[in-house]
């Protein structure tokens, strides 16, 4: 259950990331309009799944010690779609999947020292590898090789993004991952339809059956993500979730006819061993 847990949410997102792609990829559609439908979307499925598994849900667990925590996970979810998607519009699949892995560094150390259970001094190691060879596959002699639109998405992920990881772990001491994403997104959904209400028409007909089908996804493979987080840990589950930029870069290679690059398809490689040393 350990690994099975990541390496679906692994599977799951990979797949519903090259759909994003696609997505993007349609004439006049943007990242605006993939957010404010998306996350609409997102919240039925959830309830959907929380009408199968009925998890414990009380005013207590929104108002309580968890409301403050719950308004920050909610300010950054926000914040990282709108960074995310607007370099995914304009940056190549493969570069911007491997430019997401750089917030493993931050998330990996603060996890350690936040929480007793997270030191497992093999799984740091491993996961730190891990992220390492992502920077590694993106060194040339001349500095880090990186497109202008991604260059906020990396700050951003080093700085800020983190911290949701943090947060979640926190709210999961207390609460049910299903219920979790519920409540942060239905509550991003409020906020996004009524700033971005007039995106949701201009949304282009033929992108909306891809839509369906990549949020579904992406709503299974969160909710099992975190799941991941309860029974593994924050370490174990961002080493196996690694899995994903390689599914993704073949998809890519395959479909989207990117540049092959020797440095990444290393590093991915990498990531790959530290996920099969972790299991033995």
């Amino acid at each position: 259950m350990g690994l099975f847990l990541p390496l679906m949410a692994s599977i799951l997102q990979a797949a519903s990331f090259s759909l994003d792609k696609l997505i993007l990829s349609i004439k006049k559609a943007t990242h605006k309009q993939y957010l404010v439908i998306s996350f609409p979307l997102i919240t039925i499925f959830t309830f959907v799944m929380f009408l199968i598994v009925k998890p414990s849900l009380s005013w207590e667990m929104i108002l309580g010690n968890n409301f403050l925590l719950i308004i920050l996970a909610i300010i950054i979810t926000i914040a990282s779609n709108l960074i995310f998607y607007n370099a995914l519009k304009k940056d190549y699949l493969s570069e911007i999947q491997t430019i997401e892995l750089f917030k493993n560094f931050p998330l990996i150390i603060f996890a350690a020292i936040l929480f007793p259970d997270e030191r497992n001094v093999l799984n740091i190691a491993l996961a730190i590898i891990a992220a390492g060879s992502i920077a590694w596959s993106h060194f040339e002699n001349k500095g880090f090789k990186i497109s202008q639109p991604t260059i906020i998405l990396l700050l951003w992920n080093l700085v800020a993004s983190p911290f949701r990881g943090i947060i979640s772990k926190t709210l999961l001491e207390t609460m049910n991952p299903i219920v979790m994403q519920l409540i942060i997104d239905a509550s991003v959904s409020i906020i996004l339809l009524i700033f971005l209400a007039k995106e949701v028409k201009k949304t282009p007909k033929k992108a909306l059956p891809y839509l369906i089908i990549t949020n579904i996804l992406t709503s299974i493979a969160w909710v099992l993500y975190f799941y991941s987080y309860q029974v593994s840990g924050i370490i174990y589950t961002v080493l196996v979730f690694s899995l994903q930029p390689i599914l993704v870069y073949l998809v890519s290679l395959i479909f989207f006819k990117e540049k092959f690059e020797i440095k990444k398809f290393v590093s991915f490689m990498i990531i790959l061993a530290s996920i099969i040393v972790a299991q033995l």
